[in-house]
């Protein structure tokens, strides 16, 4: 099978045995991918706040989330992260539990989605759709610690599964459950900063 016909799920499953050590560096991640564009990785990064996470792994997926949202809406063709970025790296056991949870509904999705609706697949679709995952970023990183990054988890999944499937309506879904992660998120964040202002 070739890179460009290859499954989400075939990649996903492959994805824990790169480099070496109990960490997975983004830089090994961002190798594994290859030439696939941003779909997949957008995938990659939902995926470990998709569960019940600690901290820094929504901080860290939010913040790359934050660079390749940009570069969609620069209309960049392919996404680009900062060495410092791709030093990072996550606990492998981590990211395969994840892989091994979600698994069985990536597997599901991808069997009912179908070319339809495919209203991003242009350049200024893309640039739109950067912006609406900006937001989704940013809910990312102020996201409420261990679940409060579940929705925006599984709305990026959605998201860049349609991406590859070319599935409007899949993308539509995503961004539905996304908006209701960020409210969430963003809740979250102005309780915070409220307290915050009363013990000043």
């Amino acid at each position: 099978m070739s890179l460009s016909s290859e499954r989400i799920s075939s990649i996903l499953l492959r994805l824990p045995e790169q480099g070496s050590g109990e960490r997975l560096a983004v830089s090994d991640i961002v190798s594994a991918l290859g030439a696939r564009g941003y779909s997949i990785l957008i995938v990659i990064l939902g995926l470990p706040n998709s569960l019940p996470m600690p901290p820094p792994i929504a901080f860290v997926s939010g913040i790359l989330m934050v660079f390749i949202s940009l570069q969609m809406m620069l209309g960049r063709a392919s996404p680009w992260l900062p060495a410092s970025v791709l030093k990072r790296d996550l606990a492998r056991a981590d990211v395969s539990r994840a892989i091994e949870r979600a698994m069985p509904w990536v597997s599901w999705i991808e069997k009912l989605a179908q070319p339809r609706y495919v209203i991003f697949d242009s350049s200024l679709g893309l640039r739109f759709m950067g912006v609406g995952l900006l937001i989704l970023s940013l809910g990312l990183v102020f996201a409420l610690p261990v679940v409060g990054q579940i929705p925006i988890g599984i709305a990026l999944c959605l998201i860049g599964l349609g991406l590859v499937e070319r599935d409007g309506l899949l993308v539509a879904i995503g961004f539905g459950i996304g908006v209701v992660g960020v409210v969430f998120s963003y809740g979250f964040l102005v309780a915070v900063l409220t307290g915050a202002a009363r013990l000043i």
